[in-house]
């Protein structure tokens, strides 16, 4: 299933194997880091290069999303900002088929807490309105150098993922309604994809906002000469 998504935007997979009775994912070499690293290394990124993003990610999870399934572990370690510009969603390893009222007993669950939907946690069914979550979260984390609901303990982070509001945009500026809007906790309020995709690209053409005159120049990848918080 995973084979079948094609696009840019998408890590192509070529092959399963078997090693010791254990299944193996044969993907694409990708240059470059991934957004956690970058995050990691240089800190929060600017909401221009961050809107982008969320642009090229939805592109990938409606690619994804068209081609049956749900990739359920969209997080800043699987988007790969390669040398030469092509940002990229990887690792289908814990993908789910979409439409066959997909569910997870909680104990068998596979994921990363902080970046998962309140339905996927609470092991009910769950859709493509999971990944748009889980996009909320990695945009946030992207503009904001940290994840909206991460806390001292899995236990604790999987609380505030089903019931607390996440942490306060300090840096998010107009990107905030569009994240607010993503990790809503009912799917059913969550914005969809052609909802974010037209608030992403009114934020695109907003040419008021600025960003905090504190930052100085890197080149990140082939994105070109960005703006990043020292």
């Amino acid at each position: 299933m995973a084979a079948r998504v094609d696009h840019p935007a998408t890590v192509r997979v070529y092959d399963i194997v078997e090693d010791a009775g254990d299944p193996w994912i044969v993907m694409e070499a990708l240059p470059g880091r991934t957004l956690e690293e970058i995050l990691h290394n240089e800190g929060p990124l600017p909401v221009d290069l961050v809107t982008s993003l969320g642009l090229r990610l939805l592109d990938a999870l409606q690619a994804t999303h068209r081609a049956g399934l749900v990739h359920c572990d969209v997080k800043p370690g699987n988007v790969q900002l390669c040398d030469g510009g092509r940002v990229v969603l990887t690792d289908f390893g814990i993908a789910s088929t979409v439409g066959n009222g997909s569910s997870t007993p909680p104990q068998w669950i596979a994921g990363s807490p902080p970046y998962m939907s309140p339905e996927r946690v609470h092991g009910g069914e769950f859709g493509p309105a999971s990944d748009l979550f889980s996009l909320g979260a990695t945009l946030y984390a992207a503009v904001e150098g940290r994840s909206p609901f991460g806390k001292e303990s899995p236990v604790a982070t999987v609380t505030a993922v089903i019931s607390d509001p996440p942490a306060p945009l300090l840096r998010a500026g107009p990107l905030r309604p569009v994240i607010e809007g993503l990790l809503a906790k009912d799917p059913g309020q969550r914005l969809g994809p052609d909802q974010a995709r037209t608030a992403l690209r009114t934020i695109q053409g907003d040419a008021v906002y600025r960003e905090p005159s504190s930052f100085e120049p890197l080149v990140i990848g082939g994105l070109g000469r960005l703006s990043v918080a020292r």
